[in-house]
């Protein structure tokens, strides 16, 4: 049996407890390093976290201002509807009052442009008869265009003064046209003359016979025949305007 001394005893005991003591250091490293990895991964998720945090922040924070901008460009537009309907309003109101004025006008107006018809058809009537048949067509037919509802009040009183325009035209020109004349019961075709609504004559085709109206038709010297044939070439501008010694009625009768 072998015996072991005390230095050995000792050396033995010594060599066990650095043996638990290593073996707890080692223990107790492993602990802290699977405590780092554990803080770690803690740290990392947490980490993530505030990541994501912050991107649904900067995100909220964007929708914000979108919406910031949205709402100041929608009360920009509200207060810029309401001027609008503010200004439509006024103008409604304004298109009232002209709607009511246009329907006084037109009371008062019909019977004006009645009587203003009326008044052309006389003075054709009264006038020297020049060009009767065109005359008479057109105050016809003013005649007819105030009773047709498809043509504007406008347009209708456009018509009456144009018709006005025309027969005022008559009495600073000079015509020549050729019509049909009724003398004694015989019906031929002549040249008129008229000067203005001064005089009106006729002169056969045939360069024959002349004659001027004064309440009615009246022939003339033979001596005015050439006169009134270089008159209808002034009229037809095939000579230059000249002086023209013609016949005119005073009171009733041709001087």
């Amino acid at each position: 049996m072998r015996i072991i001394t005390l230095t050995q005893f000792c050396g033995l005991a010594g060599m066990m407890f650095c043996s638990l003591a290593y073996a707890s250091h080692v223990e107790t490293l492993q602990d802290a390093i699977a405590s780092q990895v554990k803080t770690e991964q803690s740290a990392k998720k947490s980490q993530q976290e505030i990541d994501t945090l912050s991107e649904q922040t900067d995100q909220m924070l964007a929708e914000y201002r979108n919406v910031l901008r949205q709402t100041e460009s929608l009360q920009i537009y509200n207060a810029q509807l309401e001027k609008l309907v503010l200004s439509q309003q006024t103008e409604l109101t304004s298109i009232d009052e002209q709607l009511l004025n246009i329907e006084t006008t037109q009371r008062e107006i019909v019977p004006l442009m009645l009587k203003m018809i009326e008044v052309i058809d006389q003075f054709v009537a009264l006038d020297i008869p020049f060009l009767p048949e065109e005359r008479q067509n057109r105050v016809t037919a003013l005649q007819d265009l105030m009773e047709r509802a498809d043509v504007s009040l406008a347009e209708k009183y456009r018509r009456i003064l144009e018709a006005y325009q025309v027969e005022t035209e008559y009495g600073r020109t000079i015509e020549a046209y050729q019509g049909e004349l009724t003398l004694n019961g015989n019906t031929r075709t002549v040249d008129f003359l008229r000067i203005g609504r001064v005089s009106l004559y006729y002169l056969t085709l045939d360069n024959l016979e002349a004659g001027v109206w004064d309440q009615g038709w009246q022939r003339i010297d033979d001596s005015y025949r050439q006169a009134i044939d270089k008159g209808l070439k002034v009229a037809k501008k095939q000579l230059p305007p000249d002086l023209l010694v013609l016949p005119v009625k005073t009171r009733g009768n041709a001087k």
